[in-house]
């Protein structure tokens, strides 16, 4: 199998999934419209200087673009129960085409979900300069990285009965000590644990969006100190995991 025809397998069935489709951007489209409902009159959602739909439209965003990309491991998961992955290594696909394209499929999903979320807050007054959401999506784009990596470790390290609970915990533990569901401001232990979590940088990617800087040198170093460590847990797990067979 070439990996062109098993990138095209793959977007197929994950769109073809209706059940995963559909959740994957509609549980936080449906949490934003509630929350957001309640704060779009909001201009200074608690000394942040941004507006409570906006806020709450990338605090949602980036909830559900970390599942978005977490999710490859529950399908990685899956297909190591089936036996499927064993016979993709068999085949002369190589394995970083696969993970590859395991990746690029998550991503395809936190951009739709991106999109959905995007027009949920527009419909709530969010209005920004074309740069802005550019620049906005892109340091999200970034930040989502180290994610994809802990998808790909969970899936090596969990079967599908376990992976659910632990990605579920996982992400909402981060977008909680990240200031996802409430503005983290002021001192204290919260809100100085959460400048070394990759979540929290995806909050803030929303200063952007409102003329603001993007993210200083702390943030950059946060993202990328995540990113090598959870790569170099996924490749051990997954060298781990295919050197059992």
């Amino acid at each position: 199998m070439s990996p062109l025809v098993y990138t095209r397998f793959e977007l197929l069935r994950t769109v073809r999934n209706r059940r995963f489709f559909i959740l994957s951007f509609g549980f936080p489209l449906v949490i934003y419209v509630l929350v957001a409902g309640s704060v779009k009159h909001v201009h200074d959602l608690d000394h942040t200087g941004l507006s409570g739909p906006l806020y709450f439209m990338i605090g949602w965003a980036s909830f559900g673009t970390m599942n978005a990309m977490v999710a490859c491991g529950a399908r990685i998961a899956a297909e190591r129960q089936a036996g499927w992955t064993r016979q993709l290594r068999i085949s002369p696909l190589a394995p970083r085409a696969y993970f590859v394209t395991k990746v690029g499929t998550s991503y395809m999903m936190a951009l739709i979900t991106l999109v959905v979320l995007y027009l949920a807050g527009a419909s709530f007054g969010v209005s920004l300069r074309a740069g802005g959401w550019l620049g906005m999506t892109g340091l999200i784009l970034v930040g989502l990285i180290p994610f994809a990596a802990l998808g790909v470790m969970l899936g090596h390290l969990f079967t599908p009965d376990s992976i659910g609970p632990a990605m579920g915990g996982g992400v909402a533990l981060l977008g909680l000590l990240g200031g996802t569901f409430f503005p983290l401001t002021g001192h204290g232990f919260l809100p100085e644990l959460a400048q070394y979590l990759p979540s929290r940088w995806l909050v803030q990617a929303s200063r952007v969006g409102v003329g603001g800087h993007g993210w200083p040198a702390k943030g950059w170093i946060v993202i990328a100190a995540w990113t090598l460590l959870l790569s170099l847990a996924a490749i051990r797990a997954y060298r781990r995991d295919t050197g059992r067979v």
